[in-house]
């Protein structure tokens, strides 16, 4: 039997080691190549959320440092504030209820003339005024556009009619004045003719009131040359007051001429709040001396504030007349 040499046995088991080891490192390094190679890309997580702006605020060690505040100046000027609204009592808005404001628990009764100034320039005006249905009387400037046809109109429906005769003011000549209008500059017999003219005009006209004249009216002399007319042509005659020293009614006393005084204006001032408080002062007046006169113009606010509210007044006690019922 042949024995085989030690030494070459070593060498193959040697050989065989190294080559189980070599294939080894082999397999080992196309895992971790495999491995490189498949990984999939991922950012990190903080940078994600930065990138979605989902960053969580933290919650931990947080110390809140309050803004500074503004340093204001050791001396701040006040602004003022602007003047309250005036408020005038008489121009209190009433209720529906109140219609023209009077007090529900005033039992007392009054009557009432509303005689509307400035008529003769739109039928229209009197059409609307003569719609509200309540005694009124219109005082027709002569010479005015329609004032023929307004006074026609008036005359067929009812409506008691006036003269409302122009006369010199303390703002003429810079302030107009009818070209019919009376001056102090005229002597008697023009004014005699003039004011004859008007009645002519206007013959079923049953008085007279001034238009303007707070210059004329203070004339007495000139004042009675008018009212020497009215009382030969039986008309009476309704102060306006457009001046605190008219003579009007005074040369009317002294020759035993009808008249009377205008108590209130009603419209001074071209809104509805306003009308209707003169017209709840009116009210009270009229229960206070039995009958008044009060006037206005057909301005579309008086129109429409009277066309709501005097319809209803009755149940305030207050009764509507014409003007000439008022006067004595």
């Amino acid at each position: 039997m042949t024995q085989k040499p030690v030494n070459s046995f070593k060498r193959k088991k040697t050989g065989g080691s190294s080559y189980a080891a070599l294939a080894i490192i082999v397999v080992i390094a196309l895992v971790i190549t495999g491995y490189w190679v498949t990984k999939p890309s991922v950012k990190p997580v903080a940078e994600n959320m930065q990138a979605d702006n989902k960053i969580p605020p933290p919650t931990e060690n947080i110390v809140n440092i309050p803004a500074p505040s503004p340093k204001l100046p050791e001396s701040v000027p006040k602004i003022p504030l602007p003047p309250a609204e005036k408020i005038y009592p008489e121009t209190t808005v009433t209720t529906p209820a109140e219609d023209a404001g009077s007090n529900s628990s005033d039992k007392r009764s009054g009557k009432l003339a509303i005689i509307i100034d400035d008529m003769g320039s739109s039928l229209q005006e009197a059409r609307t005024l003569v719609s509200i249905g309540v005694p009124l009387t219109f005082s027709i400037i002569p010479g005015l556009r329609h004032y023929k046809e307004v006074a026609s109109f008036s005359n067929n429906n009812g409506i008691e009619t006036m003269i409302h005769i122009p006369m010199q003011s303390k703002g003429w000549p810079e302030r107009r004045l009818e070209a019919n209008g009376l001056l102090l500059s005229m002597d008697d017999a023009e004014i005699q003719k003039r004011v004859a003219d008007f009645i002519i005009d206007l013959p079923k006209a049953i008085g007279v009131n001034n238009h303007m004249g707070s210059e004329f009216t203070e004339h007495a002399g000139k004042m009675r040359t008018v009212l020497g007319v009215l009382k030969d042509r039986d008309l009476f005659f309704v102060d306006s007051v457009t001046s605190p020293k008219t003579s009007g009614i005074s040369v009317a006393r002294e020759l035993g001429l009808k008249s009377a005084r205008r108590s209130i204006f009603l419209d001074n001032e071209q809104n509805e709040t306003y009308i209707r408080g003169q017209l709840k002062q009116a009210i009270g007046d009229a229960k206070k001396h039995g009958s008044i006169i009060a006037i206005c113009h057909p301005h579309p606010a008086t129109i429409a504030t009277l066309s709501k509210m005097l319809p209803t007044i009755k149940q305030q006690g207050i009764t509507l007349i014409s003007a000439s019922a008022v006067v004595r």
